[in-house]
């Protein structure tokens, strides 16, 4: 059985295409992807509430991601969470926090180009 303690699953949009990083060995991609809930408030009305996720794929993964995903597109990826923090040069504390894909699904069908 998959380790549950930091999993994460979501369904999304891609927000804009993938930027890649290619390093000696490796290959990165980033990207953001949009989740919207519907529900309606106390007073009735339709409300459409969405969350914008970054996302980063190494490896071979990134290598699909890079050539198939673009703007726009629906994908499902699987990770875990990972936070990180930083002290800027103005004494200031950053927090970044993205999913670290380990599997991803291209959804949606084939495009007509």
């Amino acid at each position: 059985m998959k380790s549950l303690r930091n999993s994460v699953t979501l369904i999304g949009r891609l927000g804009k295409d993938p930027e890649v990083k290619v390093f000696d060995k490796s290959k990165k991609a980033t990207f953001s992807i949009a989740t919207t809930d519907n529900y309606k408030n106390a007073k009735g009305e339709k409300v459409e509430d969405t969350q914008w996720h970054n996302v980063v794929i190494w490896g071979k993964l990134a290598d699909v991601a890079s050539k198939y995903l673009k703007k726009g597109k629906e994908v499902c990826v699987e990770g875990k969470l990972v936070h990180r923090a930083w002290d800027t040069g103005k004494g200031e504390k950053k927090y970044f926090t993205e999913v670290a894909v380990n599997d991803m699904l291209m959804l949606g069908g084939k495009d007509k180009e």
